[in-house]
């Protein structure tokens, strides 16, 4: 699955749709893969190194810079979907309402969202918005699974402990995969794991 994670994210991809209210959502159509966690946790970082590009979704490190739910095309064969960040945002309370209410209706309602990668900066661990986040996925009965960003800030050895603490914290948790996927988009350390979970969930290859 690394090869065939490989050649899916060589491919191309694009942003297709942007959506800041529900109104807005595309119709469903490719199986999709979103990416939730913290503001400022990594998400657009994770999403330009799977795929190979370093602006295809915008990085800041101002949280809260996006500010809408973008959707990506990867190959027509996986959908990718950039989700705002939660927790602390530099924008108004509205605002952040705002993006929940969208959020959380897009993660429990959306027939073709496959998996949720729920992002974890592995330098602190889940926090309380993640495990609420968590939550919603499993009353939604929603597949997500956890990807440690920025390992390359910790310190040697310390990875394995993050892991194992990471990993008894989500065992309450029904919907989570138990497989979590440690990497930094700096490094491309766990790079082609995460891509290779992916290509397993996408549309099959029509060859003709």
């Amino acid at each position: 699955m690394i090869e065939a994670g490989r050649l899916l994210f060589a491919g191309p991809c694009a942003f297709t749709w942007g959506a800041s209210k529900l109104a807005e959502l595309p119709p469903p159509g490719l199986p999709e893969i979103a990416f939730a966690g913290r503001s400022n946790v990594g998400k657009s970082s994770l999403v330009n190194a799977l795929t190979g590009r370093t602006t295809l979704a915008r990085v800041s490190n101002t949280p809260g810079r996006t500010q809408q739910l973008n959707f990506f095309n990867l190959g027509d064969r996986l959908g990718l979907v950039d989700l705002p960040g939660y927790g602390f945002a530099k924008v108004s309370k509205d605002k952040v309402a705002q993006w929940v209410d969208l959020t959380d209706t897009f993660l429990a309602g959306r027939p073709t969202l496959k998996r949720v990668m729920v992002l974890i900066d592995s330098r602190h661990g889940p926090k309380a918005p993640d495990h609420a986040a968590m939550k919603l996925l499993d009353k939604s009965a929603v597949s997500y699974q956890v990807v440690l960003t920025k390992t390359d800030k910790l310190k040697a050895g310390e990875l394995e402990t993050v892991i194992a603490q990471v990993a008894e914290a989500i065992r309450p948790h029904v919907a989570a995969h138990p497989v979590i996927l440690p990497t930094s988009s700096e490094s491309g350390e766990g790079i082609p794991e995460v891509r290779a979970a992916l290509a397993a969930l996408g549309k099959a290859r029509v060859s003709g």
